[in-house]
C-alpha cells in the first residue's frame, strides 16, 4: 500500500510540473504567442507567420526580397535584395517596438557567398559596433529561384 501512494504522489508532482509550464516556470507567467503578418495573404497561402514573440524573445522568419503579392523583387541584384530584406526585418523589429540592437541571432542563406561577402559591410550600417550570433551558409536554392538570400532573426526584447 506504501508503493502505491508513493506511486500516487509522484504522479501528482509530476502532473502538477507539467502543468505549470516548461522547465518548473509558474503558469502564472504569460505565455501567449503574439504573432505578427508581415504580409498576411503570402503567409496565409504558403503556411507560416513572419514573426512570433513569447515573453521578451522573438523569432522572425527568414526575409527574401518580395513585393506585397509574393512576388520575388530585384532579381539578380544581391546588394537590392539584402537591402530589401533589412527594410523588411525593421518593419517586423519596429512592429514590436524593437530595432536591431536588439536582435541576438542572425543567420543568412544565400545561393551567392562570394557576392555576399563582398557585400557584407553593409551590415555595418545595420549593426553598428555590435553585431548578433549568427550563421552565414550558401544554399544551393531558396524557396524561389529569384531569391538570393534570406535573412531570419532571433530577438530579444529589452526593457526600455
Amino acid at each position: 500500500m506504501r508503493a502505491t501512494s508513493l506511486s500516487a504522489v509522484v504522479t501528482i508532482i509530476a502532473a502538477t510540473a507539467l502543468l505549470s509550464g516548461c522547465h518548473g516556470h509558474s503558469s502564472s507567467r504569460s505565455t501567449a504567442f503574439d504573432a505578427f503578418k508581415l504580409r498576411p495573404q503570402v503567409e496565409d497561402a504558403y503556411g507560416y507567420t513572419h514573426a512570433i514573440r513569447v515573453g521578451d524573445r522573438i523569432m522572425v522568419s527568414g526575409a527574401v526580397s518580395m513585393d506585397d503579392e509574393g512576388k520575388p523583387t530585384a532579381a539578380g541584384d544581391l546588394s537590392q535584395q539584402m537591402r530589401n530584406c533589412y527594410a523588411d526585418l525593421d518593419r517586423v523589429l519596429t512592429h514590436y517596438g524593437c530595432t536591431f540592437e536588439d536582435v541576438v541571432v542572425e543567420n543568412i542563406f544565400t545561393t551567392d557567398m562570394a557576392g555576399f561577402l563582398e557585400l557584407a559591410g553593409y551590415r555595418n550600417e545595420i549593426y553598428g559596433k555590435r553585431f548578433p550570433t549568427g550563421t552565414w551558409l550558401e544554399v544551393k536554392g531558396l524557396a524561389l529561384p529569384e531569391f538570393m538570400i534570406e535573412i531570419e532573426l532571433e530577438v530579444h526584447r529589452r526593457v526600455r
